[in-house]
């Protein structure tokens, strides 16, 4: 049995990355079809914070678009669908 000091020491986290959460492999899923894995955080946070139809609006039109930056697109679609839904929100009260 290893002790926990051996453990660690073995641990790389550049190696040793993996995703333990279903919102963390769809965030990851939005950088790959945007191309913009460089955002990956970002899109993780959106996959966690905000409702999966309306990130999955917004991706579909930023993917069936000629954009050449697909992410600036999903994030500007993406404001307008939230908008959409706390004006219906508003409406409701």
């Amino acid at each position: 049995m290893k002790t926990v000091k051996q453990i660690l020491e073995n641990f790389s986290p550049v190696e040793d990355k993996y995703i333990s959460r279903e919102f963390q492999s769809f965030g990851i899923y939005l950088a790959e079809q945007l191309d913009d894995y460089k955002h990956r955080a970002l899109f993780i946070k959106l996959a966690k914070t905000v409702h999966r139809s309306i990130l999955e609006k917004a991706l579909s039109f930023a993917v069936d678009s000629n954009a050449r930056n697909k992410g600036a697109l999903f994030m500007w679609k993406l404001k307008e669908f939230k908008e959409v839904v706390k004006g219906k929100q508003n409406v409701k009260k």
